[in-house]
């Protein structure tokens, strides 16, 4: 193997996209140390390579690319394992890519570290080796070991999959149809991470909110996680806003350990292109919803994905999806822009938006989502808050977040790590609100 260190082969795991992904990493992760690796930080010389692809934009083979030449420049023999939904949809063409040694397509994802070679007999391929089936499993599911998180916040995988056929998105191709985690498997997990040490989960998933097990739907789940003793938070990551039931609206209003936070992916403020997009709502039924959670929880903590440049989007829709985003009481949002993605139903469409347009778009709503963070913070100034400290920042502020998803910092000679704190919120800075902590 020639460079392989004497003592434990190392691994260095990279994650390219979603909450999800990064779920699986860790659980990836977790497994290859108990398979005998020592785990390396990305980016550093390793013996093997894990790398675990996003196809939602046309970003991801030059990604993959470029992060397979940076890791063979410092590491010319490491082994290079490609998976992930790149490695699902995109295979004829990573397969013309140097330097990978195995590609292992969704299904076979968290079976990774099987198919590898013993660690002793890791080496090159003359070609990559497939672990690929076009079937992505419809049934329920359980998952092996418990994910490895360096940060205080964890994610939890709870379901996977897809039904819902957004013109725009090549996930349900990625990741198949959906299915939901056994309950009492998600449970173990979540158990073993808060003995870890982790305080918050973050409930994560491609379409988190159809969850559904034995009977039991997202909130059954959720109670069932409160009962942990020792978790302090759980977290909902991003989720539809038609699969969000009054029931589970109501019980955040009033739940100790539920956060204050929905992330609802709004993707466009005009009926028109939401109706190309096949989106399952329409801009007044968003807002009605919106309505609703903000009237049961004032301090709700509220985040949207907005999609730039799908095709037909002109002049007036944009406007339009300004407008609403502009109305809307949002604390930030997540802005991308459209990439046509070979197979989706989007691709086909004429009215395509040019770059710049693109561009220039996307820049008016960072700034809006900046200013609308900033209203969210400064709401806050006179009032204390809670907040689970995480790590300190560059300036020597430690920072966290509150239940509504606010980044919090205070200078202290304290150390904070993993600790939930009153702090009294003084001002704005740094894009942090900061405060001093209550006794």
């Amino acid at each position: 193997m020639g460079m392989m260190t004497t003592g434990r082969p190392r691994a260095s795991l990279h994650t390219l996209g979603c909450r999800l992904n990064q779920a699986e990493t860790a659980l990836l992760a977790d497994r290859l140390q108990q398979d005998g690796y020592r785990i390396v930080e990305y980016g550093r010389p390793t013996d093997l390579l894990v790398l675990n692809t996003c196809s939602v934009t046309d970003e991801a083979e030059r990604m993959c690319r470029y992060e397979i030449r940076r890791t063979l420049r410092h590491s010319p023999q490491a082994f290079v394992a490609v998976t992930g939904c790149y490695a699902q949809t995109g295979v004829e063409a990573l397969q013309q890519v140097p330097g990978i040694d195995l590609i292992v397509g969704n299904r076979h994802k968290l079976s990774l570290p099987a198919h590898l070679p013993s660690p002793s007999a890791l080496r090159k391929q003359p070609a990559p080796s497939l672990l690929h089936t076009k079937t992505l499993g419809r049934d329920d599911f359980t998952i092996d070991g418990v994910g490895d998180y360096k940060s205080k916040r964890a994610n939890l995988k709870i379901q996977d999959g897809c039904n819902f056929m957004c013109s725009f998105c090549l996930i349900p191709f990625a990741r198949g149809h959906e299915r939901s985690r056994r309950m009492d498997d998600a449970i173990r997990e979540a158990e073993v991470l808060v003995a870890r040490g982790h305080r918050e989960l973050v409930l994560t998933g491609v379409n988190i909110g159809r969850y559904e097990q034995d009977g039991g739907s997202l909130l059954d789940l959720i109670r069932q996680l409160e009962r942990i003793d020792g978790l302090d938070r759980i977290r909902i990551s991003s989720i539809e806003p038609t699969t969000i039931s009054d029931e589970l609206l109501e019980y955040m209003a009033t739940s100790a350990k539920l956060c204050r936070h929905l992330h609802l992916p709004l993707q466009s403020g005009d009926d028109d292109i939401l109706r190309a997009m096949n989106r399952r709502y329409r801009v007044r039924d968003y807002a009605a919803f919106v309505d609703k959670a903000i009237r049961l929880m004032p301090d709700l903590g509220l985040g949207a994905d907005v999609l730039v440049g799908f095709p037909g989007e002109g002049d007036a829709q944009f406007a339009n999806t300004l407008a609403a985003a502009t109305d809307l009481p949002f604390s930030y949002l997540h802005v991308f822009a459209y990439s046509k993605r070979p197979g989706t139903a989007a691709a086909r469409m004429a009215g395509t938006v040019p770059a710049t347009t693109i561009k220039s778009r996307s820049k008016a709503l960072a700034e809006l989502s900046r200013a609308k963070r900033l209203a969210f913070y400064q709401r806050y100034i006179g009032r204390t808050a809670e907040v689970l400290f995480e790590t300190k920042n560059d300036a020597g502020r430690w920072t966290g977040l509150t239940s509504n998803y606010m980044r919090v910092g205070v200078t202290t000679n304290d150390d904070l790590t993993n600790t939930l704190g009153r702090v009294a919120i003084e001002g704005i800075m740094d894009g942090l609100a900061v405060g001093k902590m209550l006794p």
